[in-house]
């Protein structure tokens, strides 16, 4: 491992130019991207992740996008090590590793690690499902607020995933998973890193392109796409793939729970949400960061400025 060749990030909230952003550092700079985002991971879901198409990507190397089916899993854990492991063959083509999207908790296990904790268990995990499904998702949370009441407070009721990994986790260990994450061992990342961070100060901007975005998306047969997903048989809405931003509230349409209008808020409402959450996450890795308004200014000077601020780092790293 070449320890001084030097990775470059681009993170930002959604719609905020990361992708063009990324593909033209990598155009310039001999770089590979590498996709940090939970959703751009699974096969067939193009449109409503915003997924760069080939052209988009105008023949930059893109890594983990459409490596597994929605049937499957992957969290903070599998990407760290993929990451890893991408980093280390682009540095040995001689390339820049340029890790670039939008999931934040991607990003923090790939800088300071991940809290050791315990591998799935089929048998517990069957246990509990069983238990939702007798008592109800609320039942677990509220058992969750007695064993881990930290945990609760921050797992949303309605978000099975975590609730029955975080009880799955106190069962098996004995430890509430907010400790583990207390006691979280720091791994350093082992290459020289600069990470550039697209943060609106105008909300308002964001949000229009949001609903801007959101809806070039349905005319480019979104709910197409979720139609075809829904025909494999193999899917369910409690899937983390179909739980994804715009699916989870495109589902419920199809499955006739609300109009179309209604669809439309609540998907872009949804995204909204993520938004936030993101800059929130952003604003508490300032250490890591720094700081570009996408907004401010054309897209032409914003690549020009990031440009001359990684063309910069390289050079020190070199």
């Amino acid at each position: 491992m070449n320890r001084t060749a030097p990775v470059l990030a681009l993170l930002g909230p959604t719609a905020t130019g990361k992708t063009a952003l990324a593909v033209a550092l990598a155009e310039a700079l001999d770089g590979e991207v590498i996709s940090v985002d939970s959703a751009l991971v699974y096969r067939g879901m193009d449109i409503g992740t915003a997924k760069p198409t080939e052209e988009e990507r105008r023949g930059i190397p893109h890594h983990l996008i459409d490596i597994l089916e929605p049937t499957e899993a992957w969290s903070a854990a599998s990407f760290r090590q993929a990451a890893l492991e991408c980093i280390e063959q682009i540095h040995a083509r001689g390339h820049l590793p340029i890790l670039a999207g939008g999931t934040m908790l991607y990003f923090k296990a790939l800088f300071e690690g991940l809290a050791e904790l315990p591998e799935a268990d089929s048998e517990l995990r069957a246990r509990l499902e069983a238990e939702r499904a007798e008592r109800g998702l609320a039942a677990l949370h509220a058992e969750l607020a007695e064993v881990d009441p930290e945990a609760a407070a921050r797992i949303r009721p309605t978000d099975p995933q975590r609730i029955l990994r975080a009880l799955e986790v106190w069962h098996l260990t004995g430890i509430p998973l907010s400790e583990h994450h207390r006691r979280q061992r720091a791994e350093s990342f082992p290459w020289p890193l600069r990470a550039i961070g697209l943060l609106p100060a105008d909300r308002a901007r964001l949000h229009a392109r949001i609903a801007e975005r959101f809806d070039a998306m349905l005319a480019a047969g979104f709910l197409d796409e979720v139609r075809a997903l829904r025909a494999r048989g193999d899917l369910t809405p409690d899937l983390p793939s179909m739980r994804s931003v715009g699916y989870r509230q495109a589902w419920a349409f199809l499955e006739g729970e609300y109009d179309a209008d209604s669809f439309r808020d609540k998907a872009i409402a949804a995204t909204r949400q993520l938004a936030k959450r993101q800059i929130t996450w952003m604003r508490g890795m300032r250490d890591h960061l720094t700081l570009h308004d996408p907004f401010e200014t054309s897209p032409e000077v914003l690549t020009e400025r990031a440009l001359s601020e990684a063309e910069a780092f390289c050079r020190g790293a070199s």
